[in-house]
């Protein structure tokens, strides 16, 4: 028959004020972390090992660093000429000189006056070392390679200065070639080309050493050596720029500073030398062509001179105005001449008898005639005294008529010529006057014309003396021509290379040492999805039993007899948790005689039931009490195993084969054990039998604790059977195998009671995870043997 049974009141679950504070959560994860030290310091060794050979097995780099200090000032030298000129106008771009510091062409040169296209190495224990400057016995050169081709050969100096050269390689193909023998200081024919090796000024006698040459392309050097050049700005508004160099040799750091200023001079020099030769070859052309228009302008002037026949225009025209002025007041003195001359000659046709006189003019200005006329004047004034006492037929008179006569006759004719003599002066200064008068006319634009080519003669002489005087400037600037730069920090730097940074290293690996295990094990907690620890039962509503640490020692094997842990004397961490969940069975059954039905079941197989039933009931039976442990996992006879499982157990006795079961007992240790026989093929319905209820009232009137070890649930129907006449259900959850999500049903187990004062036991935790380690406090209990 079915027995209800009513328990004392459960026991809350165990839930800590502020358990979830993160206080307590920092506690618990800080204690976690400390339980898996080994982890750590397992990978704090590792990190810290792998952190030393990374230091070891890194090459050692060196950063140096030097400034200068553009002089922009320096640029107005530089294109002064064609900036007066108002041709060109240029300034120092701080932008650009940063650029042309790290140009190819720049860093290529370097590479050439160094001889940096040629490595040297010595093998070390870790790494190799780069050979250069004092560390350097030889020097090393290939004579027939060209600047793009890769070499590499390993040199071995003896002694006694012979010299071998094996391994040759070209653009990384090896060679197949005989090594090649050479004392130091000669040339050899190789594979290669010629090859020179020669002693380098520190080299010292009777070295010895192995040395690995390579050689890389000029060009592939100089980009590289362009690579780890950096050069910034000091300050936003400064021309000083930090030029910063790294290598694997302090020295050859320094020489490559050292020498990237002078080349950068060198170039910024052949720049400026650059615009001086455009400049001087612009003004060349300039001149020549400005010589040759003012040859044009002094032809022009020369040519129109001659062709107006002028030498000065302003002269020319005060002459041309005084020659018009003069033709017209000889041309009216002609005017004046010829007037009174034809009034004379007019007068003398006019005369009819010898008795008139010819009147003298102060026009006529011809002697000859003059005297002529005062001869016939005085010719009539004798005839006129002779007619004034003769007669006209006076041999006298007739013969003075005659004279007269042939005279005027002399006299008109002169006259008539000398009319036609003033005809051609007045004819003559006539045409004169209007030449005169057409010159002046033209004066103006004549003037004009030779003022606006004089002009161009003036400003084209000018600019020609101008250029003529900065041709010589700009000569002299080439000359004297000054660096644009001024080195403000020589090549300076810590001795200490920059990488590897030890520290950062060592830091790096201890940080990850101590945060990859951290990870690790904070990884495994919020990701895993089974339950870990006591923690992830706080928010069940179901009491808490406790915890049963993972037992010491190993499984058994199959076919093994197990053994139970639980002894008199024992007081380790497994026996105290077994003390303390007797104990709060004890509380939880009441501590009377009408509860002593126990029954385990879980989720899962492998929880653990068997193991806590089988102890359980040893820490029980400690007290003194009588324990009885029931195996009623009917298909698997777990409990049995202790007692090397019997062929006679309960399922005889249910099935009617026995009548009485206390011949079945087997005993372990102080705790009676009923075993489960034979498997049966029915067991879910023996356990229907009424022959099962009379077995459970018959062991609770003889027995004062009945353990009543089930399968687990949800797989077959026999707990739900065998817990109807349970009075305490202890669900045993085995850390690291339930799932999380599966707690929710018991909780829904509790709330519907579906078993009878359902409690939860926590099983297989870490020893260290409980809040009793005892290790970790050093409790120790020294009680009676019962306790």
């Amino acid at each position: 028959m079915e027995r209800m049974v009513s328990a004392a009141p459960a026991a809350p679950t165990p839930k800590t004020a502020g358990a979830s504070s993160p206080a307590v959560i920092l506690k618990k994860l800080l204690a976690i972390l400390l339980r898996n030290w080994f982890w750590f310091v397992l990978s704090l060794a590792v990190a810290l090992g792998i952190a030393w050979y990374i230091v070891m097995r890194t090459t050692p780099v060196y950063q140096r660093t030097a400034s200068i200090m553009i002089k922009q000032n320096e640029a107005e030298g530089m294109d002064k000429t064609l900036r007066d000129m108002g041709v060109a106008h240029t300034s120092v771009n701080i932008a650009n000189e940063l650029l042309l510091l790290r140009s190819i062409v720049v860093t290529e040169q370097v590479v050439r006056r160094l001889g940096l296209d040629v490595d040297c190495f010595e093998d070390g224990p870790f790494h190799a070392t780069t050979l250069y400057g004092r560390a350097l016995p030889v020097q090393v050169r290939f004579l027939d390679l060209s600047d793009r081709e890769q070499a590499s050969l390993v040199l071995t100096l003896r002694e006694d200065r012979a010299v071998t050269l094996s391994n040759l390689t070209r653009n990384k193909a090896l060679l197949d070639a005989s090594p090649a023998s050479l004392q130091l200081g000669d040339t050899v024919k190789t594979a290669l080309g010629r090859v020179s090796v020669t002693p380098s000024p520190y080299y010292k006698e009777g070295t010895a050493k192995s040395i690995r040459v390579e050689r890389t392309g000029i060009p592939a050097t100089g980009e590289r050596v362009r690579s780890r050049i950096s050069a910034t700005l000091r300050e936003k508004n400064a021309s000083i720029i930090d030029i910063k160099y790294r290598d694997y040799s302090r020295d050859r750091a320094d020489d490559v500073l050292n020498t990237l200023m002078v080349v950068y001079n060198e170039q910024w020099m052949k720049n400026r030398n650059k615009q001086i030769v455009s400049t001087n070859d612009f003004i060349r052309e300039r001149l020549a062509v400005i010589e040759q228009e003012l040859g044009n302008v002094d032809q022009n002037i020369s040519s129109f001179k001659s062709e107006n026949l002028i030498l000065d225009v302003q002269q020319a025209g005060a002459m041309a105005v005084a020659q018009a002025e003069e033709t017209s007041r000889k041309s009216s003195e002609l005017d004046a001449r010829i007037s009174h001359l034809r009034s004379v000659y007019d007068f003398m046709l006019g005369m009819t008898d010898n008795d008139q006189q010819i009147p003298l003019y102060s026009g006529i200005e011809n002697g000859a005639i003059l005297q002529r006329i005062a001869e016939y004047n005085s010719l009539v004034l004798r005839r006129n005294n002779h007619l004034a006492y003769t007669s006209a037929k006076n041999p006298i008179v007739v013969e003075l008529d005659t004279q007269l006569e042939a005279l005027r006759s002399s006299i008109t004719g002169a006259l008539s010529n000398e009319i036609s003599t003033l005809q051609s002066q007045q004819s003559l200064t006539q045409s004169t006057r209007r030449r005169a008068v057409g010159k002046v006319a033209q004066n103006p634009k004549q003037a004009n014309y030779l003022l606006s080519v004089e002009r161009q003669q003036k400003v084209k002489e000018s600019l020609y003396l101008y250029l003529l005087q900065k041709r010589e400037e700009n000569e002299l600037s080439q000359a004297f021509t000054a660096y644009n730069t001024q080195i403000v920090e020589p090549p300076h730097g810590s001795w200490g290379p920059v990488e590897p940074v030890a520290g950062n290293i060592y830091l790096i690996a201890l940080l990850i040492g101590l945060g990859l295990p951290a990870l690790i094990i904070f990884a495994k907690i919020f990701l895993t999805t089974t339950v870990q620890g006591k923690e992830d039962l706080a928010q069940l509503q179901v009491p808490f039993a406790g915890v049963i640490p993972q037992a010491e020692g190993k499984k058994p094997r199959k076919g093994e007899t197990p053994t139970v842990v639980v002894a008199p004397d024992c007081r380790d961490s497994i026996n105290e948790s077994f003390r303390v969940v007797r104990s709060n069975l004890e509380f939880l059954l009441g501590y009377d005689a009408a509860h002593k039905v126990v029954m385990l079941t879980s989720m899962d197989p492998g929880s653990g039931k068997t193991f806590i039933t089988a102890n359980l009931s040893s820490a029980v039976a400690l007290k003194g009490k009588k324990v009885l442990a029931i195996d009623l996992d009917l298909r698997r006879a777990s409990l049995s195993a202790y007692v090397n499982k019997p062929h006679k157990g309960i399922t005889g006795y249910l099935s009617g084969k026995y009548e009485d079961f206390h011949p079945l007992l087997m005993p372990l240790g102080p705790v009676d054990i009923l075993p489960c026989g034979a498997l049966p093929p029915n067991p879910t319905e023996l356990l229907y039998t009424e022959r099962f209820a009379r077995l459970i009232e018959q062991v609770r009137q003889e027995y004062d604790y009945v353990f009543l070890d089930c399968p687990p649930v949800e797989i077959v129907a026999d707990p739900a059977i065998a817990g109807r006449f349970a009075d305490l259900t202890l669900f045993v959850v085995r850390a690291k195998l339930m799932e999380k999500s599966l707690l929710p049903e018991i909780d829904q187990w509790y709330a519907g009671k579906k078993f009878n004062n359902l409690v939860v036991l926590l099983n297989g935790t870490d020893e260290k995870e409980g809040r009793y380690g005892y290790r970790k406090y050093g409790y120790h209990y020294y009680s009676d043997a019962k306790a």
